[in-house]
């Protein structure tokens, strides 16, 4: 058996000295270098950073509104997961609405997929809230829906919605539109829950504190 790594930390630290020697990281705000590495280092491609696009005050308007209690709206489970809930200030809920008893028939009454009507139960809580959304384009498309028709405003979007249909679409059109509300994405067709909630993490991380 060959010799390897067993040190937590020196892993993370030799794995983040990495992704800042090879990956140009110059294109993006300097606040968003770590949110831009964490993401990286979620699905081991370093070229991930010429996709990734972001407004620098996402990460000071995800702390304020995480330190204000605010909820943070996911889109799965799995990003739920992937969420570090010890970094969150006590009282603040990780709220997944898929499985809710009455997605599905939501879902068929708005003609649409259970993730976008997901999403349409989120309006009580969405004003002020953070989003996260790793998994369904149309929870994005949805949400921009919502937001377009001067729907409650959340506090930020963190959105990198996976796939070969919408994906893409989604998130350009979140880059482009044009909202009050910073966001950070990843465009193209890559994306995925992992890296949504290790986005959301480097955010958060320390503000429990």
């Amino acid at each position: 058996m060959p010799g390897y790594l067993r040190d937590p930390a020196l892993i993370y630290e030799e794995s983040f000295a990495t992704i800042r020697a090879e990956a140009d990281l110059s294109r993006l705000p300097p606040e968003l270098h770590d949110v831009a590495i964490r993401m990286i280092h979620a699905c081991g491609m370093v070229d991930l950073v010429d996709d990734i696009e972001g407004e620098a005050g996402v990460v000071a308007a995800t702390r304020a509104a995480l330190k204000a209690g605010a909820p943070v709206l996911c889109d799965c489970e799995m990003v739920r997961s992937g969420i570090i809930a010890r970094e969150l200030p006590d009282g603040v809920e990780t709220v997944v609405t898929l499985n809710a008893p009455n997605v599905a028939e939501l879902a068929k009454l708005l003609g649409t997929t259970r993730s976008a009507a997901a999403v349409e139960l989120w309006r009580p809580r969405l004003a002020g809230a953070v989003v996260v959304i790793g998994n369904a384009p149309t929870a994005l498309f949805h949400l921009l829906e919502l937001l377009e028709a001067k729907g409650p405003q959340p506090a930020a979007i963190i959105a990198a919605p996976v796939g070969f249909v919408g994906a893409a679409e989604s998130k350009a059109l979140l880059a482009s539109i044009g909202l009050p509300i910073p966001f950070v994405t990843v465009r193209g067709r890559r994306g995925g829950s992992a890296i949504a909630s290790a986005a959301f993490n480097a955010i958060a991380k320390g503000v429990r504190a």
